[in-house]
């Protein structure tokens, strides 16, 4: 492609152009992310559609914005000129126009509408397609604003039928299909495409030109002003892209019932969508919004939660590959689109739900463990384990101080580099509040029974302990007696988990810490607390300091 500079000018030369251009198709291009262009790469397939049916060309338009003062503009093209522009010939765009347009600091799309209405003005395409992004949506409204032309929102599909263009676009949150038309074929028309009803094209356009346009100045509207261009926080996954969605519903009560839907993303690998209830009770962040005003999403795999099964939610999950649906009213509409259809309370099945799942996770890299193979960061133990502490949001330093080990120990772990003890294992189990006896063989199982059966168990230098109640592991109430050293602490940093604790001191001084406040215990003092308050023991006598402890674990 030659790359001739152009600028902007109007006139009767110009003017001249429109009859010409009259059936070219453009598309706006989005350059912020690879994944945002990679959108604007589908909606080109569905203008070089409408382009062939006119027997007119492609166009793809990039922008670049440029401060007048030399200065770096916020980071909205990631993905370079070069690079957007021979993707969009590959994709089948036969030219590629470069906006350069200078920036004042407004909102991005008010400088990019601003540009597109002046060269629509120009050069009157019939039809300029814009991916349905949030910026797509924006940029398309504020140029139908300035031009006066006919937008189509939403459309799933485009036809031309004796010149005319027809869109189809999904009405009654999806239920139905509506053919939509421009009032006026001789005026351009604008239209946002849902760029997954298409693939990115493969056919390589017509060899054309890169031309670019450039602006002296550019009217922004006043009152608005970019303040900050920040990446989306997360792992990185999309809601669009995920391959497992679970998106929790109104039938889930409150914040803590959605809090069943995150645990079962998190056991499952994938991402939380929500429906508008819990979106408007502030339970989940907008951005995890599905349906017909939000994210439209096709993972293979989905849970509908709590959900009824209304048109303006299903609108936006059509293209799932499956459904599965929890609601207790066996006649929500939900149903009908499901695959599998649970009817029971959600907040009582999505417990058994995720336990389950949390099992067969844990089995299967129990398995790694205890086979001959080794680790690293694939199918071994390592590997899964680090997927494991990944979908849980633990960091490496937060494991390490759940499980009383150092970060570069579970780093090795998760590398390969040595395998992990039983009772690092059962630590983990327990961080993550899941079934410890996954981890065990049968053998594994007895001679733990064994070991804790016996009078002492050496854990650190610092204390050991014994078991009053052998054999009952798996029971809600358990008794210890616990030695720690003279001034040493039980453990290097203060811990919790689930239940309620009890402790009597009976030789020696304990300074016990529950949560911002130190007890000084002697001899014959006890204490109850709730378990999950974060506490720490410590022997502040100089001779060992004994103590009977009771734990209670729901």
């Amino acid at each position: 492609m030659t790359h001739p500079e152009k600028t902007l000018q109007e006139g009767a030369g110009a003017r001249d152009m429109q009859h010409a251009a009259e059936n070219t198709v453009w598309v706006f291009g989005d350059r912020r992310t690879e994944t945002l262009y990679g959108l604007s790469l589908r909606a080109l397939s569905a203008a070089r559609g409408a382009a062939s049916s006119l027997g007119g060309r492609t166009v793809m338009v990039l922008t670049a914005l440029e401060r007048l003062d030399g200065s770096t503009p916020p980071a909205v093209e990631a993905v370079p000129v070069d690079e957007a522009a021979e993707a969009a010939a590959a994709g089948g765009a036969d030219d590629v126009h470069l906006y350069r347009i200078p920036w004042l600091g407004g909102a991005p799309a008010d400088a990019f509408a601003q540009a597109l209405a002046d060269r629509i003005a120009v050069s009157g395409p019939r039809l300029v397609v814009f991916p349905l992004t949030d910026l797509g949506r924006e940029t398309a409204a504020r140029v139908s604003a300035l031009t006066g032309s006919g937008l189509i929102a939403d459309c799933i599909r485009l036809e031309v039928e004796e010149g005319r263009v027809k869109a189809q676009c999904p009405a009654w949150g999806g239920t139905v299909t509506a053919e939509i038309v421009f009032a006026d074929d001789r005026a351009t028309g604008l239209v946002t495409v849902d760029p997954y009803a298409w693939m990115p094209g493969e056919e390589r356009g017509i060899p054309g030109v890169l031309e670019s346009f450039a602006w002296d100045e550019i009217q922004e509207q006043a009152g608005c002003t970019l303040l900050e261009v920040a990446a989306e926080a997360g792992s990185g996954q999309s809601l669009e892209e995920a391959d497992v969605v679970v998106v929790g519903g109104a039938g889930l009560g409150n914040m803590e019932g959605f809090g069943l839907v995150r645990d079962l993303a998190a056991a499952l690998g994938g991402e939380v969508g929500a429906t508008r209830p819990p979106v408007l009770s502030r339970w989940v962040e907008e951005e995890r919004l599905i349906g017909q005003t939000g994210k439209r999403v096709h993972p293979r795999l989905l849970f509908s939660v709590g959900t009824s099964g209304a048109v303006q939610y299903t609108a936006g999950i059509g293209e799932a590959g499956t459904i599965v649906a929890v609601n207790r009213d066996a006649d929500a509409p939900i149903f009908r689109m499901a695959d599998i259809g649970v009817v029971a309370d959600a907040r009582v099945f999505l417990p058994h739900l995720t336990e389950a799942v949390q099992q067969l996770t844990l089995r299967r890299m129990a398995d790694a463990l205890t086979g001959a193979a080794g680790g690293g960061e694939g199918d071994g133990f390592g590997g899964r384990f680090a997927r494991l502490r990944s979908q849980y949001g633990w960091s490496l330093e937060a494991l390490a101080e759940a499980t009383g080990e150092s970060p570069e120990f579970i780093r090795q772990v998760e590398e390969g580099l040595l395998t992990p003890p039983v009772g690092f294992l059962l630590r983990f189990a327990n961080a993550l509040k899941i079934d410890p006896g996954l981890f065990l063989r049968q053998e594994q199982k007895t001679l733990l029974r064994d070991l804790r059966a016996q009078a002492f168990v050496k854990r650190t230098r610092n204390y050991s302990y014994q078991t009053l109640s052998p054999g009952a592991e798996n029971d809600h109430l358990r008794a210890f007696l616990i030695t720690i050293e003279s001034r040493q602490t039980h453990k290097p940093v203060a811990y919790k988990h689930e239940g309620e604790e009890f402790i009597f001191v009976m030789e020696g001084e304990l300074m016990l810490t529950l949560g911002n406040r130190a007890h000084h215990l002697k001899p014959g003092d006890s204490r109850h607390f709730n378990s999950d308050i974060p506490h720490k023991l410590k022997s502040v006598s100089n001779e060992p300091t004994r103590c009977l402890v009771v734990l209670y674990t729901p």
